[in-house]
C-alpha cells in the first residue's frame, strides 16, 4: 500500500511553493484550495501593488519547476495581485497540475481514530483532512503529513480597539468593511472614516483622497489608536522596500495638506446609528459624527478552529507559532527585520503537522513573501529527512528600516520606528 500523499492547505503563494518544492524532492502532495480558483485571497486585493518586486515574489522550487514549461521569471517591477497571480501563481499551479484542488474548504484535521486527547499510537497514525465542496459533499482525505498555509485573509481584526467588535459593529451591516476597497467612487460626497495605523489603510486613505479631490463634500478623517503620527509614515529612505517608502511620504503630504484629518489616541468603543450613517464613539467619549462608511483595516488573525483535534503550540498573545513568536512579537522588537525561520522553529507537538506563511505569524505584522517561501523550503526538507538542508539559512531581506514595535503604544513622541511590514502594500495614488 503506497504512503498517503503531502496534505497543503491553501494554494495561495506559499502553499503552492511548498507543492513545488515537495514535487521536486519526488513528494507526493495534495494541495487544498477553498476558494474557486487558485490564490483566491491575493485575487480579493487584486488591484493592490505589492512592495516587493518580482524578483523576491517567485520562490525558487516554484521557478524552476515553471522554467521546464518555458515559462520566463519577471525580473523587474512592482506586479499588483492580479498580475501575481497571472504571470506567476496561476502559471505554477497549471504546472502543479491535477494536485491542485479547488472549491474545497477543509473543516478540520485529525489523526486517524485518535481525537486530541489520545496517546497511543498518536505519532504514527496519519492524519485525516476533511473537506467539505461548494455543493455541501464531505470528504476525508488520508495524509502523511500537513502544512497549513492557509493565511489570514479570512479573519480580519474588528474596528473595536478591544480586540473585540465594538458596540453596534454588527449592527452597522455594510456600513463597515475590512478590505482594501476595489472602488470607491460610491463614496463621493460622504464622509469616509478609516480606522487603522498600517500600509492597508494609509493605501484607502489616499485613494479616499483623491477622491476627494474631484467630488466635492467627499469627506476623509484617519482615525489612529497610538498617540500621533510619527510612526504611520514608514521608514523613508532607510525603507529597502521603495514602494512602501513612497507610500508613507505620500499619506504624510495629504495629510499636511489637509486632504484628510487625521484624530490620534482614538480607540473605537462604538458605532452609533446617525442620519448620514454612523458616528464613531471612543472609549474617552470623543465622536466622529455622520460617517457614510467605515473601512476598518486593523489587520487580521489566525483562523484555527479546524485545527482544534490536533496537538498545536501557539504563542498566546501573538497566535503566532510558539517557536517563532519572540523573533516577531511587535511588543518586544522595536527596530530591523525579521529573521529566517523554518522547520525547527516551526515544529508543532504535532509530529508531522506544521503552520507556514502569514499565519505562521498569528497577529503580527511582519510577514513577507521571501520569509514565507524560506519557511516551506525549509520545512519539507525536514519531511524528506534532508536535515541538513532543513537547518541551513538561504534567506536574504532588503534592508526594511521598519521598527514599530507596541512597546510605545500609549506615547505620543515621534520615534525612529516605521509602520509594521506587511507582505501586501500598494503603490500609493498621487497627491500633489
Amino acid at each position: 500500500m503506497s504512503e498517503p500523499p503531502v496534505v497543503v492547505v491553501g494554494a495561495g503563494p506559499q502553499g503552492l511553493a511548498a507543492a513545488a518544492h515537495l514535487v521536486e524532492r519526488g513528494q507526493e502532495v495534495v494541495v487544498l484550495e477553498r476558494g474557486a480558483s487558485v490564490a483566491a485571497a491575493v485575487a480579493e486585493w487584486g488591484q493592490v501593488r505589492l512592495f516587493s518586486g518580482w524578483p523576491e515574489l517567485v520562490d525558487g522550487a516554484a521557478q524552476r519547476l515553471l522554467e521546464r514549461t518555458g515559462w520566463v521569471a519577471p525580473d523587474s517591477g512592482y506586479p499588483t495581485g492580479d498580475e501575481w497571480i497571472d504571470r506567476y501563481l496561476a502559471p505554477l499551479a497549471a504546472a502543479l497540475g491535477d494536485r491542485v484542488r479547488t472549491g474545497l474548504t477543509v473543516t478540520g484535521i485529525t489523526r486517524a481514530g485518535r481525537d486530541l486527547v489520545v496517546d497511543s499510537g498518536r505519532a504514527e497514525a496519519p492524519f485525516l483532512v476533511h473537506t467539505l465542496d461548494a455543493d455541501g459533499g464531505e470528504g476525508r482525505l488520508s495524509a502523511r503529513a500537513v502544512i497549513d498555509a492557509s493565511g489570514t485573509w479570512s479573519q480580519p481584526n474588528p474596528a473595536g480597539a478591544d480586540g473585540l467588535p465594538a458596540l453596534g459593529e454588527r449592527a452597522a451591516g455594510d456600513r463597515v468593511s475590512y478590505r482594501i476597497p476595489h472602488d470607491v467612487s460610491s463614496h463621493a460626497g460622504t464622509h469616509v472614516v478609516v480606522v487603522g495605523a498600517g500600509n492597508s489603510a494609509a493605501h484607502a486613505v489616499l485613494r479616499l483622497t483623491e477622491l476627494a479631490r474631484t467630488a466635492p463634500g467627499t469627506r476623509v478623517t484617519w482615525v489612529l489608536r497610538r498617540g500621533s503620527t510619527g510612526s504611520v509614515f514608514g521608514g523613508g529612505a532607510g525603507d529597502g522596500l521603495p514602494e512602501r517608502a513612497a507610500l508613507g511620504i505620500r499619506a504624510r503630504r495629504a495629510m499636511e495638506k489637509g486632504l484628510v484629518e487625521v484624530v490620534t489616541g482614538f480607540r473605537v468603543a462604538e458605532l452609533r446609528p446617525h442620519p448620514e450613517g454612523v458616528s464613531v464613539v471612543a472609549d474617552d467619549g470623543r465622536e466622529i459624527p455622520g460617517a457614510g462608511h467605515v473601512f476598518a483595516l486593523t489587520g487580521f488573525r489566525p483562523d484555527t478552529a479546524f485545527l482544534s483535534e490536533l496537538r498545536i503550540s501557539l504563542d498566546p498573545a501573538l497566535e503566532a507559532v510558539s517557536g517563532i513568536a519572540a523573533e516577531i512579537d511587535p511588543n518586544i522588537h522595536s527596530c530591523g527585520s525579521v529573521g529566517a525561520t523554518g522547520a525547527r522553529e516551526l515544529a508543532q507537538p504535532e509530529p508531522g503537522f506544521f503552520i507556514v506563511g502569514a499565519k505562521s505569524y498569528g497577529r503580527a505584522p511582519t510577514f513577507l513573501a521571501l520569509t514565507g517561501y524560506e519557511q516551506v523550503r525549509s520545512v519539507v526538507a525536514h519531511l524528506v529527512g534532508d536535515h541538513e538542508a532543513a537547518s541551513r539559512n538561504e534567506l536574504v531581506l532588503p534592508s526594511t528600516g521598519v521598527c514599530g514595535g507596541s512597546g510605545d503604544f500609549d506615547g505620543t513622541a515621534d520615534g525612529c520606528c516605521a509602520a509594521p511590514v506587511l507582505q501586501i502594500g500598494a503603490r500609493p495614488v498621487a497627491v500633489g
